[in-house]
C-alpha cells in the first residue's frame, strides 16, 4: 500500500489533509455533472417514447372535443343493436347544489365550512365513527337539515333517471348520501351510492337493521336512534363503565351521547343511517359493480364532483382506453399526473389538444350542462317535462 494510501486512511491524519486535492474535487464534481446529464438524457428519452407510444396507441375517438362529439356517441349506442345499457355517470355534491343542499369543500358556502354552531374539533369530525360513537348529537342534528324530504331532485337527478328510462344506463356511482337519486325516481338496481345514505341503517354495536322512517322519526323528534333489542348495548359505554370500575375513578369528563336507557340503566347502541363514515369501509356492492360494469362501459358522463376523495375518483381510469369521457364542471378536475401520462400510464382526465384523445370539458353547472346536452339530443322538452311533473307530485306529497 503507497504512502498516500496510508495517510488518507489513517485516524491521526489531521483533517486538513484528508481533504481531496483541487484536482482529484474537479474530477468528482465532473464525473457529478455527467452522471446526472445522463439520467437527464434517460428521463428524457422515457417522456418522449411514452409521448410516441400514447400517439401511437390512442387514436382521436371524438370528431370534436364538445358535446357535440359526445352527441355522437350517445347515438350510436342508441342504434347499436346489442345492450344499450353502455352509460356511466358518476356524481358529486355538485347536481344536488340546485336542490339547496350545499357541497362540502366549497370556500365560504361548503357544508365543512358552516359547521361551527355544532362545536366540533374539526369540520370532518360529524362524519367521523369514533366522534359520533363519543358524541351522536351533532350528527343527529345535521341528519335532520340534509333529510332527503326536505329537498327536491335536480334537473340533473332527472337527466340520468331519463337515460335509465330510454336504456342507456348502466350505472349511476354517486358520492351523494342525499338519497335525490331515489327521490328522482331511479331504479335503486341502477344506483350504486358509493358512500352510502339515509334509505336503511344498522345499530353499530349488534348490527340489527332499521327502517329509514325509524332514524327519521327519532331525528325529528331530536332524539338519538338507539336500538330496541333487549340484548344490545352499547359497547363504548360498556366500556367506559368497566374502567370506572377498574379505576375507582369517575373517569375522564367529555362529550357523552344522549339516548334512552334500557332495562337496567343501559344504554342501547347507537342506530346509524349506512353513511359511510371515516373509519368505515365502503359498501361491498360499490367493488363489486366497478368490477362489473366498468369493462362494459361506452360512455363515461362525470358531474359536479372534485374527484379529489379515493377510491371514488379513481374511477375514471378503470374504464377501457377506448371509451369518451365528459366532465360537466364549473372548472376541470380530475387532471392526471402529466409525467406518468407521458411515461404512457393512464392518469386521469386528459384535456390537452396534444395528448388528450378522448375526454370532454364542458364548463357549465350540472343542470345547465345536462339541459345543454339534452337539447342536441332532442330530449329536452321530455326533460323539463319530466322536471315539473315530478315535482308537482313531490309538492302533493308534501301537502298530505
Amino acid at each position: 500500500m503507497s504512502g498516500a494510501q496510508n495517510d488518507a486512511a489513517s485516524p491521526d491524519k489531521p483533517e486538513e489533509e484528508m481533504t481531496p486535492s483541487s484536482g482529484e474535487g474537479d474530477k468528482e464534481k465532473e464525473e457529478d455533472g455527467e452522471e446526472a446529464s445522463g439520467s437527464l438524457a434517460r428521463l428524457l428519452s422515457m417522456l418522449t417514447l411514452g409521448q410516441q407510444t400514447t400517439g401511437e396507441r390512442h387514436q382521436k375517438l371524438l370528431t370534436d372535443f364538445s358535446l357535440k362529439g359526445i352527441v355522437g356517441i350517445v347515438q350510436k349506442i342508441q342504434s347499436s343493436e346489442e345492450n344499450k345499457r353502455r352509460i356511466i355517470v358518476m356524481t358529486g355534491a355538485g347536481i344536488s347544489t340546485a336542490a339547496g343542499i350545499p357541497d362540502f369543500r366549497s370556500p365560504g358556502t361548503g357544508l365543512y365550512d358552516n359547521l361551527q354552531k355544532y362545536n366540533l374539533p374539526d369540520p370532518q369530525a360529524v362524519f367521523h365513527i369514533g366522534y359520533f360513537r363519543r358524541n351522536p348529537k351533532p350528527f343527529c342534528m345535521l341528519a335532520k337539515e340534509l333529510y332527503p324530504t326536505n329537498f327536491k331532485p335536480t334537473l340533473s337527478h332527472y337527466f340520468i333517471r331519463l337515460l335509465a328510462e330510454k336504456g342507456l344506463l348502466l350505472r349511476n356511482f354517486t358520492q351523494n348520501i342525499d338519497g335525490l337519486e331515489r327521490r328522482a325516481g331511479l331504479n335503486p338496481d341502477l344506483l350504486v351510492e358509493s358512500h352510502g345514505g339515509f334509505s336503511t341503517a344498522h345499530c353499530i354495536d349488534c348490527g340489527h337493521q332499521y327502517s329509514e322512517q325509524f332514524v327519521k322519526d327519532c331525528v325529528f323528534r331530536d332524539e338519538i336512534p338507539r336500538c330496541t333489542r333487549e340484548t344490545c348495548r352499547d359497547t363504548k359505554t360498556a366500556t367506559e363503565e368497566a374502567e370506572k370500575k377498574k379505576g375507582g375513578g369517575e373517569g375522564e369528563e367529555g362529550e357523552e351521547g344522549e339516548g334512552e336507557e334500557g332495562e337496567g340503566g343501559e344504554v342501547k347502541g347507537l342506530v346509524k343511517p349506512d353513511i359511510i363514515f371515516f373509519g368505515e369501509a365502503l359498501p361491498d356492492r360499490f367493488a363489486t359493480c366497478i368490477k362489473e360494469d366498468m369493462i362494459k362501459c361506452d360512455l363515461l358522463i362525470v358531474m359536479g364532483t372534485s374527484l379529489l376523495v379515493h377510491p371514488f375518483a379513481s374511477l375514471v381510469d378503470r374504464v377501457r382506453d377506448d371509451c369518451p369521457r365528459l366532465l360537466i364542471n364549473r372548472e376541470k378536475v380530475g387532471e392526471g399526473d402529466v409525467m406518468m401520462r407521458l411515461m404512457g400510464f393512464s392518469s386521469g382526465l386528459d384535456f390537452g389538444e396534444e395528448t388528450g384523445y378522448r375526454d370532454v370539458f364542458h364548463k357549465a353547472n350540472c343542470d345547465d350542462g345536462c339541459r345543454d346536452l339534452a337539447d342536441m339530443l332532442g330530449w329536452k322538452a321530455e326533460l323539463e317535462e319530466m322536471v315539473a311533473r315530478e315535482h308537482a307530485k313531490l309538492d302533493d306529497q308534501q301537502t298530505q
